[in-house]
């Protein structure tokens, strides 16, 4: 294996073949692998300006934004710019029906209105270090997969603790290209994070899931955070005595704006691509992960918003939620349409075909990877009926069901029992918290509309075999009633009822918890789950060997050309062009949309496209201040051709001078299957043109404080 982990080095002295706009590439490598291309592309910077262990760069602008999106910190106070869907579910935190931020939007109009939001952090990136030769060492020929994943995260752990021994600071190593590769990742998080404007949902979420992963797009999909720390410049827990963050770096704005062709790069933590996944792979994906997803979410998705249309304080609860599980939903529909239409699962095969052609060409090739398909294969086709119900369970139970979710919780309550009287009031005490959290954003009546029919999609479309064991109970009980079933839960279970839940916990009983109708059947659920995902590991340690031997293959195969690691929530650059497209026959999509196009598609009778009526007025007016494009008209959104997935979500767009012109926020519907295959004809990067945030910052909400902190470049 020695050979294959210096491919590395190899390619820095061979000419760059790959196509510029695919690829989301590790930054240290940057200066060897891509910068070259990127400067005969338009980028004015070097490699030392984008990433620098040493200087300020542009990586020190970006930031891991809660636990899923990116965000870039956009003047030297601190104050930070993401996307709306990101800071979906603060906004959705501080919002009531008296005070509805996500209806009407939130401004502060100071330092002091901006509002404290207690779990959110932002992590900033240190460094990036390559460890594989000190992690190769623990490895042994005789170990099984299991074994070598172990050693692995063992050794990983040492390397992490040796590196932020005596800082404040955290680190992980990660595994890369399949476990062939290893890094040591250093960051540094701040928790004192505070809300400070976004709009409302009807420009911040414009179109809804209608226009979700469709161009053109008219979304002002932004919202504004502050980083707090100590008086120190460090992270601190909340405190009045913190003050704005003072970054080592922050980005500075262009109201220049974009043209075809333009230089575009984007640095951002993607969170998972499957570039190496198999043809055996795309038919369980289309198949299982997809379709299941499709199914079950779009039955609950109708129950819960036929309530949250009916009454605002439902809404509220629900807005996070539903958008959460609306995203991924037509995600999935979306990748299926592509992955068929664009034949990915017959693409796959021929690179197979080419690999196994390679492998059998040479002996010592059929040794090292000759196996590697048979035991992708082996494995998916042994582990479909257990992937297929463990899903089912996943997503009609454990993410549908809720008074399952907060009875499982209680579970470390009914282990305290045994403990201690201290312990046993910590865990109280803990389990308050949680439920306080949980409450917030329960309600019980419309949750007993969802068990029911879960149940029931449950029974129908997975084998008995499966079933969890309280699927005893209500066959010979209820005679598979299931709306009788929840209803006897609803009106015993102390879950149901946050009331009845605290009386409880004020004078606790093991007894009672344990017989709690909830909890039995959240005891039964995630017993059956575990049960399924051991048999799912025992199998996926022969897939796990398979895939990585096969992209250590491919590796090799490819020898010479730069190759980039699939994504995993670690901070990569892709760099493009502005670029209009051509999705099929006779249909062309230009680059850019307007706010001309907010107004076509206005439906006061849809609350997916209602249009505020300030910005009706700005509009009419023209009254843009100096947003406006040449031609007069205000800019909403544009594409590039840059290679991003989710995770992405709220990261810069920056042009070849190194400042802001965009937030990137979505993909395009025709390129969904891009996550597995990027397709370079079709793939576009949706991004909300940083002047229309601007414009709704200053002209729409009058937030002109804001403008004035940040460096914006004419």
């Amino acid at each position: 294996m020695k050979r294959l982990f210096t491919f590395l080095t190899i390619v820095l002295l061979l000419n760059i073949t790959t196509r510029a706009d695919e690829g989301m590439w590790l930054l240290p490598l940057i200066q060897q692998l891509n910068i070259e291309k990127m400067q005969q592309m338009g980028c004015e910077l070097s490699a030392e300006e984008i990433y620098s262990i040493n200087q300020t760069s542009l990586k020190d602008a970006i930031v891991i934004f809660g636990r899923g999106c990116t965000g870039e910190i956009i003047s030297d106070k601190g104050l930070l710019l993401t996307n709306h869907h990101c800071g979906y579910g603060a906004i959705q935190k501080h919002s009531t029906p008296e005070k509805d931020y996500l209806k009407d939007g939130f401004w502060a109009m100071s330092m002091e209105e901006e509002i404290p939001t207690p779990g959110l952090s932002v992590t900033f990136l240190v460094r990036i270090e390559d460890v594989t030769e000190q992690i190769n060492k623990v490895f042994n020929n005789k170990m099984t997969e299991p074994e070598r994943q172990k050693a692995a995260k063992k050794e990983g752990k040492v390397i992490a603790d040796n590196a932020t021994e005596n800082t404040h600071y955290s680190a992980r190593v990660q595994n890369f290209y399949g476990g062939n590769k290893y890094y040591l990742l250093i960051y540094e998080k701040f928790t004192d994070v505070r809300m400070v404007g976004a709009p409302p949902s009807s420009i911040g979420k414009f179109g809804a899931d209608t226009d979700n992963w469709m161009w053109p797009r008219h979304t002002g999909d932004f919202a504004l955070f502050r980083v707090y720390a100590g008086k120190d410049n460090k992270p601190a827990d909340y405190s009045t005595d913190n003050v704005p963050y003072k970054p080592k770096h922050h980005l500075p704005i262009s109201l220049k704006g974009i043209e075809k062709g333009d230089f575009a790069m984007i640095l951002g933590y993607p969170g998972g691509t499957d570039r190496y996944m198999t043809s055996m792979e795309i038919e369980e994906l289309i198949n299982i992960t997809n379709n299941n997803r499709i199914h079950v979410r779009g039955i609950r998705q109708e129950i819960l918003l036929e309530d949250m249309l009916k009454d605002d304080a439902i809404r509220i609860k629900y807005a996070s939620k539903y958008s959460r599980s609306t995203n991924y939903w037509k995600n999935s529909i979306g990748m299926n349409k592509a992955l068929k239409q664009l034949k990915i699962f017959e693409k796959k095969q021929v690179k197979e075909k080419e690999f196994i052609n390679w492998v059998n060409s040479n002996k010592k090739l059929t040794k090292k990877y000759g196996e590697a398909l048979n035991l992708i294969n082996k494995a998916v086709n042994e582990r479909a009926d257990i992937k297929n119900a463990r899903q089912y369970i996943s997503e009609s139970m454990k993410r549908s069901m809720e008074i399952f979710e907060i009875a499982y919780k209680a579970k470390g309550l009914v282990n305290a029992f045994d403990s201690d009287e201290k312990e046993l009031q910590n865990e109280i005490d803990d389990f308050r918290e949680t439920a306080e959290k949980f409450y917030k954003d329960y309600h019980a009546p419309l949750d007993k509309k969802v068990v029911p029919v879960m149940f029931e999609l449950f029974a129908k479309n997975i084998n008995s075999e499966f079933y969890p064991d309280m699927y005893k109970t209500i066959e010979s009980e209820y005679n598979n009633n299931y709306k009788k079933y929840t209803d006897d839960v609803f009106a015993i279970s102390l879950f149901a009822d946050r009331d009845k839940l605290y009386r409880f916990l004020e004078n606790p009983s093991k007894e009672k918890l344990e017989n709690d109708p909830a909890f039995i059947a959240a005891k039964s659920i995630n017993m059956k789950y575990d049960e399924l995902n051991d048999k799912l590991d025992e199998i996926d340690a022969d897939f796990d060997k398979g895939h990585r031997l096969y992209i250590a293959g491919i590796l090799e195969k490819n020898e010479g050309k730069p190759m980039y690691p699939d994504a995993n929530f670690t901070m990569r650059l892709t760099y493009g062009s502005v670029l209009d497209y051509y999705p099929r026959d006779a249909v062309h999509y230009n680059y850019i949309t307007t706010l001309k196009g907010v107004m076509e598609k206005e439906d006061p009778n849809n609350w997916e496209f209602v249009v505020p009526e300030k910005l009706k007025e700005l509009y009419n007016n023209k009254d843009y201040g100096r947003y406006a494009m040449e031609s007069g008209e205000m800019p909403v959104a544009f594409l590039t051709t840059n290679d991003i997935t989710g995770g992405n979500s709220g990261s810069p767009v920056i042009n070849g001078k190194g400042e802001l012109i965009g937030t990137a926020f979505d993909g395009n519907w025709e390129a969904m299957s891009g996550d597995i295959v990027f397709e370079n004809e079709l793939q576009r990067c949706i991004n909300v043109d940083v002047r229309y945030t601007l414009f709704i910052i200053d002209k729409f909400a009058g937030a002109t404080r804001l403008i004035e902190e940040m460096t914006i470049i004419e």
